[in-house]
């Protein structure tokens, strides 16, 4: 089996730039959506997608083909961390990644964020991804429905994200098989955000049986405009058939466009330890090149940089911060061995530190939603709640939040 794949990416009506990045190729198509309103997410999307391109290529098999793309997946993490290293000012940026690698009449599928996958199957679509946001755990949990999702006030909250916030974040991945004439459709939020599942579905399977996938990808991008295009939106259509697949190579969104940023010296050891496969044929990344040769020197560049650099900002630390720094770390420490009971929207939360903050800084985050509602308390317990209930320890937090529930009951 093979494919025949587009790609089409708009900055929408509102947004200055198109911080989506997306790639149709001969056996791979990626949709990544850097993160909205942070600098950087041009930056991180471009990235993620220049160094998956060296996956799109033929694999012998499924579990060679997973494996490659999340350890991949892994790198681009890892680089992201390194590009907000030597450009502080993009900290906090990130990316989804909706990813698809085409591997005979199979596909493998790896997941970050909310960039979604669709397969429409004999005029059926269905939602292949789940989404990695805080909405979507409230509709699994039934506490809203995806219609009140649509207007939640967190609704663009992201669980999961390749960036400098997680060193090994968590990709979902699957193998799911391909049949000659199904159509998949990879997406950035800009889409689903505008045109909801039941117009989704009736625009997929409104079309004849064969259209072009170009006709598909410019339709979808349209509707997303007619509704308001409040963000960018990227689409990439792939259609299974039969034969060799296509000499295609399409970059679209930021990617299309010179890396925003100079690009960091590759990781050649991700996290793991392992080392990866060197490459048949180098390929150019915004100036450095990354082929099986001289894997030795280039990991000892790495390493001599990398030395240097840290112990040029631990110099500095230690004569600018010194005990200063010690304290308020000794400090930190302590307050994140505190618990107290508080509150969100609508339910009790443990959270880890203290309830009172130092100036702008807080020292305390979301440690558990405890999914006992508010509503279920007493109006006497919703105010103490309200008003936070300092515990000791995390096993006090526990038992406070054990009594509530059998209060409640």
């Amino acid at each position: 089996m093979s494919a025949s794949s587009s790609a089409v990416s708009n900055v929408g009506k509102v947004r200055a730039s198109n911080q989506d990045s997306g790639f149709a190729g001969q056996y791979l198509n990626v949709v990544a959506d850097g993160m909205g309103g942070h600098a950087g997410g041009d930056v991180a999307s471009h990235l993620v997608i220049r160094q998956l391109l060296t996956l799109d290529k033929k694999f012998d098999s499924v579990d060679e083909a997973r494996d490659e793309l999340v350890h991949t997946l892994l790198l681009a993490n890892d680089m992201l961390s390194d590009v907000v290293f030597e450009h502080p000012e993009l900290a906090g940026l990130g990316t989804t990644a909706s990813v698809m690698l085409r591997v005979g009449n199979q596909v493998v599928i790896a997941h970050i964020g909310d960039s979604r996958v669709y397969l429409l199957r004999e005029g059926n679509l269905s939602q292949v991804t789940v989404d990695h946001t805080f909405v979507q755990r409230l509709i699994d949990s039934g506490r809203i429905t995806e219609e009140e999702a649509h207007s939640h006030p967190r609704r663009s909250v992201l669980m999961r994200v390749l960036g400098d916030v997680d060193a090994t974040p968590e990709i979902d991945t699957m193998v799911l098989d391909s049949n000659e004439g199904d159509v998949w459709m990879l997406c950035s939020d800009g889409l689903t955000t505008v045109v909801w599942s039941d117009e989704l579905s009736e625009m997929m399977t409104g079309f004849e049986p064969g259209v072009d996938v170009d006709v598909i990808a410019n339709a979808l991008v349209d509707a997303s405009l007619e509704g308001g295009a409040p963000d960018n939106v990227t689409v990439i259509v792939s259609r299974t058939v039969a034969g060799e697949p296509e000499q295609l190579a399409e970059l679209v969104g930021s990617a299309a466009g010179p890396m925003p940023v100079k690009q960091p010296e590759p990781r050649l050891i991700p996290p793991t330890g392992k080392r990866p496969k060197p490459r048949s044929l180098p390929v150019s990344t915004g100036g450095v090149t990354m082929g099986s040769a001289n894997l030795t020197a280039q990991l000892d560049a790495v390493r001599a940089q990398r030395i240097r650099r840290r112990i040029g900002l631990i110099i500095a630390a230690v004569v600018v911060a010194g005990a200063l720094v010690i304290a308020g770390i000794t400090g930190y420490r302590w307050s994140q061995t505190q618990f107290y009971l508080g509150a969100d929207e609508d339910s009790v939360v443990i959270y880890q530190g203290l309830a009172q903050p130092v100036g702008p800084f807080s020292l305390s985050h979301a440690y558990l939603d405890t999914n006992v509602l508010l509503s279920s308390l007493t109006p006497f317990q919703r105010d103490q709640i309200k008003a936070t209930v300092p515990a000791g320890s995390l096993a006090e937090a526990q038992s406070l939040v054990n009594a509530l529930t059998s209060a409640a009951k």
